[in-house]
């Protein structure tokens, strides 16, 4: 009986043991928990300024009151209580409502742009002043907004200038409460981020006449012939009419010779490719060029109603192989070509140029006109490398920007080259080059 009765107790203890020690775990779990989100929320508060007071004030405790000296201690209990003044700043909670308004999305480099900041007191008492934050790329707007009543609302206006292309994102707004040192801040954002569209410069350009073939699936044009499927009008027999074109019937009502009279109907896919390897462009301002000629080309000819492939390298990592040799730049509109140009950078992981020519041909078919896009450091051979890589019978223009230099125009076989100065250079040297 003894035997059972000890048997039967000995599972009851181990129950117990390993529900207690099943306690001390979910409850050290929890307190690591709560340590750990504790420490978060200090650390999001805590600036560097006041980790190093922190860290001085806990060094200068342990050695003062060790080494006995007194100088420290009294730095210790200076130091504690301006920690505990800087804590006084972030009691309570920010009531205001912040919002910021981007009138106009987008702008040319050298243009500006508009930023509008609204605060209001949505609460039923009178709010104290708050400062007020909006990051806009890598700087930061700074506002002091003074008390507001309740319902009033304070709003002020900030211009900032696209001095560069790209993206520049604005916002959020923040609202800030902190110490006038810099040891403690709490901020609360408001909105979402915004991007600013800073465009390249382009310019007007005439329309290019080079590259358009006659298609009898084409879009009609002004220029008429005697043969084709977009019938315009009938007009009288002149010597040297094909006599296939007569039309018989209003022949017989006049009395006269009639011909039948068509729109010729003409297509043109046009393709501009810019290189984004950093060999290929000696400066900034080169590449800078560049991307502003790639802009008007696309541009002048979306506005023509003209097929258009605007190609340019994919770029990956460093060391990792992108899934698409080329990317083909929005070509739907000028606006969303111009936003997609935007993001356009050089990369040392960018395929040479005749790379990105020979893979854009292969991906685009029924190309008449070719734009290759670059710098100076471009040679002969590599325009020529890049001019191999396309189909018989295209038309090749290479565009070589290379800052203050004069205009010149020279033929390597069927590929043309026009080198220009300035981005005003680019008409008259297309004109010049009989585009």
């Amino acid at each position: 009986m003894t035997f059972h009765r000890r048997a039967a107790e000995r599972p009851s203890q181990v129950g117990i043991l390993a529900a207690a020690i099943r306690g001390v775990v979910v409850a050290s779990a929890r307190g690591a928990d709560a340590t750990i989100a504790a420490w978060r929320r200090v650390d999001a508060v805590v600036e560097p300024l006041g980790w190093v007071v922190v860290g001085v004030v806990g060094a200068a405790f342990l050695v003062g009151y060790v080494a006995g000296w007194v100088e420290l201690v009294a730095i210790a209990w200076t130091g504690s209580v301006v920690l505990a003044v800087a804590a006084v700043f972030l009691i309570g909670r920010t009531r205001h409502e912040a919002t910021m308004t981007l009138p106009v999305g987008r702008v040319v480099v050298g243009e500006q742009a508009a930023i509008q900041l609204s605060v209001a007191n949505p609460t039923r008492h009178r709010l104290g002043r708050v400062r007020v934050e909006v990051p806009v790329g890598e700087a930061v707007a700074d506002f002091a907004v003074p008390g507001l009543a309740v319902g009033a609302r304070f709003e002020d206006v900030f211009v900032m200038t696209g001095s560069r292309r790209g993206i520049v994102p604005v916002g959020p707004v923040r609202t800030i409460r902190a110490d006038p040192i810099g040891i403690v801040r709490r901020e609360r954002r408001w909105d979402e981020r915004v991007d600013l569209y800073v465009h390249p410069r382009t310019i007007p350009i005439p329309s290019v006449s080079t590259g358009f073939i006659r298609d009898l699936e084409g879009i009609a044009t002004n220029e008429l012939t005697a043969s084709d499927l977009s019938f315009h009008s009938i007009r009288e027999y002149v010597p040297g009419d094909e006599r296939r074109a007569i039309h018989w019937r209003s022949t017989a009502k006049t009395g006269q010779y009639m011909v039948r009279q068509f729109e010729e109907t003409r297509r043109s896919h046009l393709m501009v490719v810019l290189g984004l390897h950093p060999d290929e462009f000696a400066t900034e301002e080169e590449f800078e060029m560049a991307v502003s000629v790639t802009g008007s080309l696309g541009a002048r000819a979306i506005a023509d109603g003209r097929d258009v492939a605007v190609v340019v390298s994919a770029v990956g990592r460093p060391g990792a192989v992108p899934a698409r040799p080329v990317e083909h730049l929005a070509s739907l509109s000028p606006v969303r070509l111009l936003d997609d140009l935007c993001r356009v950078d050089p990369s040392s992981t960018a395929l040479r140029l005749a790379d990105v020519v020979r893979f854009a041909s292969e991906g685009v078919a029924g190309v008449s006109l070719v734009f290759l896009v670059c710098g100076s450091t471009a040679t002969a051979s590599s325009l020529s490398a890049a001019a191999a890589a396309l189909p018989p019978g295209v038309a090749i223009v290479a565009v070589v920007c290379d800052p203050e230099i004069v205009p010149s125009m020279r033929r390597i076989g069927a590929l043309t080259v026009v080198t220009i100065g300035f981005l005003d250079d680019l008409s008259k040297s297309l004109l010049r080059a009989g585009m």
